[in-house]
């Protein structure tokens, strides 16, 4: 018979990971993987709710116009596109709002035309007069629209499905991190200051909740615009391209193009529709107009309502006939599943939202995107207090590291280069708006380059400090570049103009803000190990006590 004494050691059991644990590693994980895109997409995003206003802000050149009647607008394009291209079967024109002031069109290339030419041609209009504007060739606000959702250098499906996937991640960890952290809402009123992991911990969680509904409805919203993408099968099911597009119209602005009968006919006065149209829904309600087969006598002009007026971007429309000018219908209501879609679809966009509105969407969403670069700073500053040599760490550590780095301080750097670009490119470069982008995506990768190049706190603090210097710069080679400059926007009143040039200040003075917090961070090592309680034992004995002569050295 065998006996165990008292003070026999026994095995450890590991205790299975609670619910929280696990939730934690999930926050943690999905976070990370995707954490770098989800933060261009955030950041884009959230410059894309001033899109309208970024366009007009890189065209300095083009002062105030004077508001022209919605239907001559319309009638001065359309002749200008007909006189060039007389048997284009197509033309979707988008007509000035308060928020953009120019008119622009896209239109199908005639049969038969040259086969250099593209399939489609689009321009920018003076609606004064419907010709076409000479000025300098940009993106805009366009081109972080479409970077959003479609990224850039890749096929647009890949992007989107690319899109699609780090938001299914953002979702998962927005839950995961509300079920990992029990107190939350209390730690939202709690913020440590200079306390290392702690007080990254506290900005993340407040950052969290500050527009955790918001953050919530956008990433949800998101993936439910792309629904037929990530889940075609209803769609699939129906049995021909008509009903397809019967489908797509219900939740898009866009009619099939038709038959031609062979017949020429000349167009009904499209300026007459117009008015019909106002009438209906009031004066500058309407928003874009398409014209299919214009010189012939199965021509369609469709009149659609502006998204502005609505939350939903179901479509509102008047369908006329194009020779006689008899309205043939009238779709101004949607089902039940597109109206959801749509309702959803116009949340995330925020296009009917007035200025005030437009400003909240622009902080929460801002707020969104500091959440998830601090996630990914936290991740380095949680881990590096473990490293047994900082100045050594493993390569895993040191590639989350410096891919932080150029994520968040580079995408300042290229974005704002993007900026400069617009100012310095020659205004007859061809292919300049191309060359915008180009050059921001080089600077974007010089700066993965420079912080892997450098130690990672000098690449912190570098990049950092280039932002703020070019911030701070743009608006004063604004004064030398345009007449659109801060002092003489704040005189004529032209609130656009300067309200761009003391945000890039704020901003400026924040990403100063964040060098001089770098600067004073000093980073932790690796904690000491514990003594034993036997060793502190031995250690208060008399014999084991240092004589005095050591403790005179020890003595500061």
């Amino acid at each position: 018979m065998t006996t165990t004494t008292p003070n026999a050691k026994r095995p450890k059991v590991s205790k299975p990971q609670g619910v929280r644990q696990i939730m934690s590693n999930v926050h943690i994980w999905t976070g990370l993987l995707v954490g770098w895109i989800l933060y261009a997409m955030f950041l884009t995003g959230t410059v894309s709710y001033f899109r309208e206003e970024l366009s007009t802000y890189m065209r300095p050149e083009l002062h105030q116009l004077a508001e022209q009647p919605a239907a001559q607008v319309a009638q001065n394009v359309l002749d200008t596109i007909i006189e060039q291209d007389p048997g284009t079967p197509l033309v979707l024109m988008s007509l000035p709002t308060s928020r953009n002031p120019l008119a622009s069109a896209f239109w199908r290339t005639p049969p038969g035309s040259d086969a250099n030419r593209p399939a489609f041609d689009r321009a920018i209009f003076d609606p004064n007069n419907g010709q076409k504007l000479s000025i300098r060739d940009t993106e805009g606000g366009d081109f972080f629209f479409a970077f959003h959702f479609n990224l850039h250098y890749m096929s647009p499906l890949w992007g989107r499905w690319i899109a699609g996937l780090s938001a299914m991640f953002m979702l998962i960890a927005i839950v995961s991190g509300v079920i990992t952290h029990k107190k939350i809402f209390i730690d939202f009123f709690t913020f440590r200051w200079g306390k290392g992991q702690r007080s990254w911990l506290d900005a993340h969680n407040a950052l969290s909740v500050f527009g955790l509904p918001f953050h919530f409805m956008i990433t949800w919203s998101g993936l439910i615009t792309l629904m037929l993408l990530y889940m075609p099968w209803g769609m699939q099911q129906l049995p021909n391209m008509q009903d397809r597009a019967a489908v797509n119209s219900e939740m898009r602005f866009f009619l099939p193009g038709g038959q031609p009968s062979g017949t020429p006919a000349t167009l009904v006065p499209i300026s007459d529709l117009v008015q019909q149209a106002e009438a209906r829904w009031g004066k500058n309600s309407v928003g874009s107009v398409q014209v299919n087969l214009a010189n012939d006598s199965n021509a369609r002009v469709a009149i659609a309502r502006q998204q502005a007026q609505r939350i939903s971007i179901t479509p509102h429309y008047l369908l006329f006939d194009g020779v006689s000018g008899e309205l043939i219908s009238a779709k101004e209501s949607s089902g039940p599943a597109a109206t959801t879609q749509g309702v959803l679809y116009g949340l995330h966009l925020g296009r009917f939202a007035d200025i005030a509105t437009r400003w909240f969407y622009f902080l929460v969403s801002l707020a969104g995107t500091a959440m998830v670069g601090t996630g990914l700073v936290l991740w380095t500053v949680k881990r590096r207090s473990k490293l047994a040599d900082p100045s050594k760490p493993y390569f895993g550590f040191a590639l989350v590291e410096r891919l932080n780095i150029a994520s968040i301080a580079g995408l300042s750097v290229a974005t704002t280069s993007f900026l400069w670009l617009n100012r310095l490119l020659p205004l007859d470069m061809a292919q300049r708006a191309q060359w915008e982008v180009h050059g921001f995506f080089i600077v974007w990768a010089a700066t993965l380059l420079w912080s892997c190049l450098r130690p990672a706190r000098r690449a912190w603090l570098e990049l950092l400090w280039v932002a703020t210097a070019l911030l701070v710069a743009l608006p004063i080679l604004n004064f030398f570049q345009t007449d659109r400059h801060l002092f003489n926007s704040l005189q004529s009143g032209d609130w656009l103009f300067a309200s761009f040039d003391i945000s890039l200040w704020v901003f400026a003075a924040l990403h100063a803000y964040m060098a001089r917090r770098v600067t004073r961070h000093k980073a932790k090592g690796k904690p000491a190990p514990k003594t034993p309680p036997s060793k502190k034992a031995a250690a208060s004995t008399p014999s084991a006590q240092p004589g005095a002569a050591d403790m005179q050295e020890q003595t500061p």
